[in-house]
Formats: C-alpha cells, structure tokens, sequence
C-alpha cells in the first residue's frame, strides 16, 4: 500500500527506517491491514523543522523524548547534556535525521512513535 509519492496532508504517513526491524514491523502492520499510506524514508528525505515541530506537537513529546540518544552523533554532540531548547534540538535533528526515533505514524487523527503494539493500534484506530 506504501509509495513513494508525496503524502496527502489529509492521510497516513509512515517516517520510516527500512533498517529498523520496529519500523519494518508497523510498514507490515499498516500493509496488513490494507491502510493507504504514504511512506517517507525519513533518512533520505529528511522532515524540515517545521515539519518536526509539527509532529512532535501532534504527538505531545519534546525533542529530546523522540531522540536517539544512543546513537554516535549525539555523543559527539553532546545531546544528553545540551540545554532542553526545543528549536535548537529540532534543529539538530533535521540536520541529523537518524536522531530521529522511528518509525512514527502520522494519521488525520493522530501521530504515534510507533514502537509498540499499543501506539501502532491507537495509529491504526484512530484512522
């Protein structure tokens, strides 16, 4: 059900890693159960700030709760001890996608960071 096409604003988009068995696992779910979709590889088409700032809000989370804190970049950053500042960690991010936790799921309704069951069925519900 997935493309590569542009996403309608009024549908469901998937930022999606296909490295990442989590994100694998909800483009499987979505498939399964027939959801049109517009699939984003948030990797190679990063989200601009706006964007981000607009699903952070719409998931209720700061920056640093969706971030990827493990990853080597943000040790060379510094990002567990930078200044909570919404507008510089989202610029960071953008600059740095694979801080980006994944995959998140983005229906009319709602937006998840779909790492469990329970968020990708309150995806798939809220539709």
């Amino acid at each position: 059900m997935g493309d590569d096409a542009q996403g309608d604003a009024r549908g469901t988009e998937l930022w999606h890693n296909p490295r990442c068995s989590k994100s694998r696992a909800a483009k499987a779910a979505l498939d399964e159960a027939g959801v049109p979709y517009t699939e984003r590889r948030y990797l190679d088409e990063p989200p601009t700030a706006a964007e981000l700032d607009a699903a952070l809000t719409r998931i209720g989370a700061e920056p640093w709760d969706v971030a990827r804190l493990n990853e080597p970049v943000a040790k060379e950053l510094g990002l567990r001890s930078l200044e909570h500042d919404r507008a510089r960690w989202i610029e960071i991010m953008v600059a740095n996608p694979v801080l980006i936790q994944r995959p998140i799921v983005l229906t009319r309704a709602v937006a998840v960071v779909a790492r469990d069951g329970e968020s990708l069925r309150r995806a798939l519900d809220s539709r």
